[in-house]
C-alpha cells in the first residue's frame, strides 16, 4: 500500500514539473569559474613560471578576445604578455652578469587599436633586479605590429632607477677574469643534478640576457617566452677586447608549452654590453632534446 502511495505521489509531480530530471549540478558552476579565470595568471614573475607548467584551456580564445581592448585586468595574459615584452626590452638595454631584469607585477593596464599599425598597450608595471632584489615602478607602451609578416614589437618604457644600479666591479672583474682564462670555459646550465655552481651563475644571468634579445623579437600577443636551460655555452676566442660565446638556450613558449632550441652567438663586455652577432632557431630533434629540471 505504501508503494502504491509513492507511485501517485510521483505522478503527481511529474504533472506538475514536467521532469524528474532536475538536478544541480555543481560541476556545471565550477566549469563556468574555470572559464572565467582560465586567462588568469599569478603577480609574481615566480609565480608565472608555476603557471606556465599548466595547460592553457581552450576557452581562452574567447575570453582574450573580449578583454584585448580597453581597461585590462592586471593579472589576465593580455596584460602579462605586454609586460613580459618590456621585461625583455629592459634585458637588453640594462641587462649583465650582475643584472637581470624580471618582472614584478602588472598595476594597470590598457589596450587600445591603432588604425592599421596594430595594437597598443599602456602599462604600469614593476620590475625586479633578481640579483640585488630590487624593485621599480615603471611605465610602458608596448605596440604589436600588424601585418603578413612578423615583425618585433616596438617598446618605449621609463625606469628612473634602474639604469643608476652599479655593477661596473664585478663586471670588470668577471670580464679580466675571462679575457686572460687560459682554459675557454664550457657548461651546461644547471648541470645534470640541477645545480649551478656559483662561479657559473653570472653565465646564467648572461644566457637570460642574452635570450632576452630571441624572445623580444619572437614575442607577439599569443606568445609568452621565458629561457628554461642553458643547454651548452663555449667560450671562444676573445676579439676586439670582448668576451665571445657561443650559446645553446632551451625556451619555453608558456601559451604551446613547446620548448625551442636556439644558438645565441654573441660578445660581452663592461662598457659595450651584450651584441648579439647572430642568433639561430635550431631544427627540433630528439638528438637536441635536454630533460629539463622540474625540481
Amino acid at each position: 500500500m505504501m508503494g502504491l502511495k509513492i507511485i501517485v505521489f510521483l505522478a503527481l509531480l511529474m504533472g506538475v514539473t514536467g521532469s524528474l530530471n532536475v538536478t544541480i549540478r555543481p560541476e556545471a558552476s565550477l566549469a563556468d569559474d574555470m572559464l572565467a579565470h582560465s586567462n588568469s595568471v599569478p603577480e609574481t614573475a615566480e609565480e608565472t613560471e608555476i603557471v606556465g607548467q599548466q595547460n592553457v584551456l581552450e576557452p581562452e580564445e574567447a575570453v582574450e578576445e573580449v578583454m584585448a581592448t580597453g581597461k585590462l585586468n592586471p593579472n589576465h595574459y593580455p596584460a602579462q604578455r605586454a609586460a613580459k615584452v618590456v621585461q625583455h626590452y629592459l634585458n637588453t638595454h640594462y641587462g649583465s652578469p650582475y643584472r637581470v631584469i624580471g618582472l614584478n607585477r602588472v598595476h594597470s593596464g590598457n589596450a587600445e587599436d591603432v588604425a592599421d599599425s596594430g595594437r597598443r598597450y599602456k602599462l604600469e608595471i614593476s620590475v625586479q633586479d633578481f640579483i640585488s632584489n630590487k624593485t621599480e615602478k615603471c611605465t610602458a607602451e608596448v605596440l604589436f605590429p600588424r601585418g603578413e609578416q612578423q615583425r618585433p614589437p616596438q617598446v618605449q618604457a621609463l625606469c628612473e632607477e634602474l639604469p643608476k644600479l652599479n655593477t661596473k666591479v664585478e663586471e670588470e672583474a668577471l670580464f679580466q677574469k675571462y679575457k686572460t682564462n687560459k682554459s675557454l670555459l664550457s657548461a651546461h646550465l644547471p648541470d645534470s643534478y640541477g645545480h649551478i655552481d656559483p662561479d657559473m651563475k653570472p653565465f646564467w644571468h648572461l644566457g637570460t640576457v642574452a635570450s632576452s634579445f630571441i624572445m623580444l623579437n619572437e614575442s607577439t600577443e599569443d606568445t609568452l617566452y621565458n629561457m628554461a636551460q642553458v643547454a651548452n655555452v663555449t667560450q671562444l676566442e676573445t676579439e676586439n677586447d670582448q668576451l665571445k660565446f657561443d650559446y645553446h638556450v632551451l625556451l619555453h613558449e608558456m601559451i604551446s608549452q613547446e620548448i625551442i632550441h636556439w644558438k645565441l652567438l654573441f660578445t660581452w663586455s663592461p662598457p659595450e654590453g651584450v651584441k648579439v652577432l647572430q642568433m639561430e632557431q635550431l631544427p627540433h630533434s630528439h638528438h637536441h632534446e635536454i630533460p629539463l629540471n622540474t625540481n
